[in-house]
């Protein structure tokens, strides 16, 4: 019965918003209901009269700056609003709607209608009710236009008095930041994070702290979003999204076995105080069983399109053949060459019929377009063609495109990255079994497997550091010129593991040129075994190519670096220097004395 009055009230809405705004004047209005409106109700007369008003009553007017013009609501005994010149007991007064009337509704509904100016001025009115701002916003981007949705939320939350805002504001919000997020508005996302965080109300904090972990984790930096997550748990301790969030950190920060018994007390602690419902309380259980595979799975399902494909893919991986021997040998100067053969070629083909997108063979880790709008479909065509895979070349490209989406997800290195790294592993084996000499990344087909590997080492970096550790030392190994710029990597992931003395073996390899990443790491390295004299040397060296690294790294919270593109930064910038801190300011502060004793070796360079 509800859901009938609910139809019949929009109908009857939006064909009286259409005669309001021919004349906006009530008397025009109701001359409109009797004649016309009644008809969106059935022929009832009777009902239309009644509602009318009511609906009159919350009409935003253009003639009044966008303000209603409301009646009076008359007594038993006087005339009738209507303008029926009856007494109101009998004619409205008599009438009992099916259902209620939302104060908003005319308001939302004229919302969802104006374009442009119109409604540009009608945001900035000021007038517009929090629930019909909220409404009108979530209707705009369920409808796709984005930028209409954005524009409404946006004067939703532009408010002096956060206390307006309705209850369900929360999914709002986060609308506004994933639309500031897809659309590029970087500066607008930041500030209305920082409003919210300055004088929101308690439970937009929270989420705001929320969101703001998640950001900070999607760009690797660990200590900021710990920092934020500890922020978040003291804004709403009992918020079950804190056990999803802590699971995801300790991951990122390779804490395994701290991720399952943390996912395991949260789960003891909500599920005690009653409050989840049943697929909650599932989730929580699960997650402290297998964190990983929990938010691997969830990761796979909240792919929409892509969820049963990523799942065959999956299976796919988990059940591959040993790869097949490839074709090497060896050139006139001693260098060893891949040559891809003929059979690898065709199944390259077959593949790329449905992949389409073609590898940038100008850069390290990119394509010349984007693979992922179609992949429901090369994916289910891969998994019905295993065989494919026995090309390097679509081995190259499968995990170029995973890493390309899912590389910083910890969580999904063992079902994606891992199978594939088995395969590259074969092949790098076969390699080396034919003898010394180098691999050069320019020489004939090498550089499919050099640039796999890079992948595969990107994407295990944060799931499976130790193997993605010895797969870019067995690179390096390979490509004694280090086409790749794994020495960084290798470095940081052995700082990690505290094997100080096998980083600074690789931080004292022959470089072409300088790098701030590696001086630094040469740096922490001697730090850590005692060797402060020949610390303070790698940091000078460092000093002298970024100016900015020491700053950057004692301040507790510099002003982040613009980012200008997706190229590396340029040596000796803010951003280089900021990029490096998001990446090992987590081991500096972990090392005890280490910042402090930076700052003092900051205080000595800079006074000469």
């Amino acid at each position: 019965m509800l859901a009938a009055w609910v139809e019949q009230l929009l109908g009857f809405a939006t064909e009286a918003l259409e005669a309001i705004r021919e004349d906006e004047h009530y008397p025009s209005f109701m001359a409109w209901t009797r004649e016309h409106g009644k008809a969106a109700l059935g022929g009832d007369l009777a009902m239309a009269q009644a509602l009318a008003p009511e609906l009159w009553s919350q009409t935003p007017l253009e003639r009044l700056d966008f303000a209603c013009e409301p009646l009076a609501r008359p007594g038993r005994n006087e005339p009738c609003w209507c303008d029926s010149g009856r007494k109101t007991k009998h004619c409205c007064g008599a009438v009992s709607l099916p259902g209620p009337v939302p104060s908003h509704l005319m308001w939302m509904m004229s919302l969802r209608d104006w374009k442009g100016d119109t409604l540009k001025a009608a945001l900035a009115s000021g007038r517009a009710p929090a629930q019909a701002l909220l409404e009108a916003g979530l209707i705009a981007a369920e409808s796709g236009q984005r930028g209409r949705a954005q524009q409404i939320l946006e004067a939703l939350f532009d408010q002096g008095d956060w206390s307006r805002l309705p209850e369900q504001a929360e999914p709002a919000f986060e609308l506004l930041i994933d639309l500031y997020q897809e659309r590029g508005f970087h500066r607008k996302r930041t500030t209305l994070l920082d409003e919210v965080l300055e004088r929101g109300p308690l439970f937009l904090r929270g989420v705001a702290l929320e969101r703001l972990c998640l950001m900070y984790l999607d760009s690797d930096d660990l200590a900021s979003a710990r920092e934020a997550f500890v922020r978040a748990q003291q804004a709403l301790p009992d918020s079950p999204t804190l056990a999803y969030i802590e699971a995801m950190l300790l991951l990122h920060e390779g804490n395994t076995e701290e991720a399952s018994e943390r996912a395991r007390f949260w789960f003891r602690r909500l599920s005690r105080q009653g409050d989840l419902d049943a697929d909650q309380l599932a989730f929580l259980a699960e997650l402290a069983d297998n964190p990983g595979a929990t938010l691997a799975e969830q990761m796979v399902n909240s792919e929409e399109d892509l969820a049963e494909p990523l799942a065959a893919l999956q299976a796919l991986l988990e059940a591959l053949p040993t790869a097949p021997r490839l074709h090497f040998e060896r050139n006139a100067a001693g260098e060893l060459e891949y040559h891809s053969t003929a059979r690898e070629d065709t199944l390259f083909a077959a593949w790329q019929e449905y992949f389409q997108v073609l590898v940038d063979e100008d850069s390290a880790l990119g394509f010349e377009a984007d693979p992922w709008p179609h992949a429901s479909q090369w994916l289910e065509k891969l998994c019905a063609n295993p065989e494919w895979l026995d090309s390097p070349k679509v081995v190259q490209a499968l995990t170029l495109a995973l890493t390309s989406r899912f590389g910083s997800l910890p969580w999904m290195a063992p079902s994606l990255f891992e199978p594939l790294a088995m395969r590259l592993e074969r092949w790098l084996t076969q390699l080396e079994g034919e003898g010394s000499g180098s691999f050069v990344w320019d020489t004939a087909d090498n550089a499919v497997l050099l640039r796999t590997g890079l992948a595969l080492v990107v994407g295990m970096e944060r799931g499976a550091r130790e193997r993605s550790r010895h797969l870019a030392e067995r690179l390096l190994s390979l490509d004694d010129q280090d086409s790749l710029g794994l020495r960084e990597l290798v470095l940081d992931q052995l700082l990690r593991e505290g094997r100080n003395q096998h980083a600074l073996e690789v931080s004292q390899q022959p470089m072409e040129a300088p790098l701030l990443g590696v001086l630094m790491g040469r740096a922490l390295a001697l730090y850590r075994l005692e060797r402060q004299e020949e610390a303070f040397d790698a940091l000078r060296e460092a000093v002298a190519l970024n100016s900015h690294a020491i700053a950057m790294l004692c301040t507790d919270n510099p002003r982040a670096a613009p980012a200008v593109s997706d190229e590396a930064p340029a040596t000796g910038s803010r951003a280089e220097a900021w990029q490096y801190r998001t990446l090992m300011r987590d081991q500096w502060a972990k090392t005890r004395g280490a910042l402090a004793w930076l700052e003092a070796q900051r205080e000595r360079l800079f006074k000469r």
